[in-house]
């Protein structure tokens, strides 16, 4: 049985970049991936510029606490300055550039504006409420490298450059379908034995929630011969497919029995709960992973396991979970495995800090709703009220 972080680490080692690049508007590109460097063509700000509105002048016109200046000229963000001469200010306003000749700005708190002159009531401090050229971006430097996930922080670093299309990769193509006959579509009348597919709906939002195009194959009823169809044409639509359930033990478990048919199986058993039986293989040369079937487990190993694969498969350069550390406010004996618990960043009189749901069963989907992380228990570790520990954001 694989660790969880050996079957990380192998499905990464096992991952290629599976899209071609395209070229999108940057207002297009939220959540994709980038697919080249990016260089600054220049500075940002492009000139010295004032940080707040307030009177711009020479700090050597300035030797005393309290000194009065002629007002010369007005200058609005926008507008291209004339040269200070020596003696005079200058009103300024916030990102309007420093005009040649000034080496400091005076906050128009601290300033009383009377006949044409201004009275500076503040002791002058050379380069004070200036924001210097290329103080945010240095014509020449790295903003932004191949891989990065773009967000709209990057999509404004791009646009501060004048940068108004990028090369990013094509969105993943990833197929996805569940296995079961008491399955049925929401919006029908439940019978006898029947229940509400949850897990195609669940994975095609986490799959658009990575920035990737989902292909809806549906439920396919468990018997080999409809599976090995729905496998055979989500493999020839997609650059990966995904299923929920069918690959465990189970008498009417095809998933594992017919992708060992069709292509190749590498595992299938991971040191993970929820969500012991997990399936990666490939069938017509696309890779596949099969999910276990009850909800929190499918929202789980998709979180950790196939996650990575995906983001990786399109071409991120850092696929890996994000994972940061909390205070523990609940008690809990480790098991064999590894448990990613369903918990909830709270704020309560003592701090910040992580509870998790009272019902942690791996078919209990609210868990997931109520939470907002996952509270990683390794293997063998008793976790205790005030202990540090690990939670994957989602």
């Amino acid at each position: 049985m694989l660790s969880v972080d050996q079957a990380i680490t192998e499905l990464i080692k096992q991952s290629s970049v599976r899209v071609n690049i395209e070229t999108e508007p940057v207002s297009e590109c939220s959540g994709r991936v980038l697919a080249q460097d990016v260089i600054a063509s220049i500075d940002v700000p492009p000139a010295d510029n004032s940080a707040m509105d307030g009177y711009a002048y020479c700090y050597q016109d300035a030797l005393k606490s309290r000194f009065t200046l002629i007002v010369s000229q007005r200058i609005p963000a926008g507008r291209a300055p004339t040269r200070l001469e020596p003696g005079t200010a200058a009103r300024i306003f916030t990102g309007a550039e420093i005009p040649e000749g000034a080496n400091c700005v005076a906050m128009q708190e601290n300033c009383s504006e009377i006949d044409g002159s201004v009275i500076v009531d503040a002791k002058a401090i050379s380069g004070g409420n200036i924001r210097p050229r290329g103080q945010d971006v240095a014509s020449g430097a790295t903003i932004l490298t191949k891989g990065s996930h773009i967000r709209a922080a990057e999509m404004g670093l791009l646009a501060s450059q004048g940068i108004n299309k990028v090369s990013v990769y094509q969105r993943l193509k990833v197929a996805v379908f569940s296995t079961g006959d008491e399955l049925i579509e929401p919006g029908l009348k439940l019978q006898s034995g029947q229940i509400y597919n949850s897990n195609q709906t669940m994975l095609k939002g986490l799959i658009k929630d990575l920035g990737m195009e989902c292909i809806d194959m549906g439920t396919v009823a468990d018997n080999a011969a409809a599976t090995e169809d729905i496998l055979l044409r989500a493999s020839n639509k997609a650059d990966v497919v995904i299923s929920a359930g069918g690959v465990s033990v189970g008498e009417e478990d095809y998933v594992k029995t017919v992708v060992e048919q069709l292509g190749t199986l590498d595992f299938w058993r991971v040191a993970i709960k929820p969500g012991k039986p997990l399936a990666f293989g490939s069938i017509n040369q696309t890779p596949f992973i099969g999910l276990p079937g009850n909800p929190a487990s499918v929202f789980v190993t998709f979180s950790v396991l196939a996650t990575p694969f995906l983001l990786s498969s399109q071409g991120a350069a850092s696929p890996r979970a994000r994972v940061t550390q909390s205070r523990a406010l609940f008690n809990r004996n480790g098991e064999s495995r590894d448990v990613f618990l369903r918990g909830r960043l709270v704020d309560g009189d003592e701090g910040c800090g992580v509870d998790i749901y009272p019902n942690q069963s791996s078919g209990v989907l609210s868990s997931v709703a109520w939470g907002n992380v996952l509270v990683r228990q390794k293997s063998g570790e008793n976790i205790r009220v005030n202990d540090t520990v690990d939670v994957l954001i989602y």
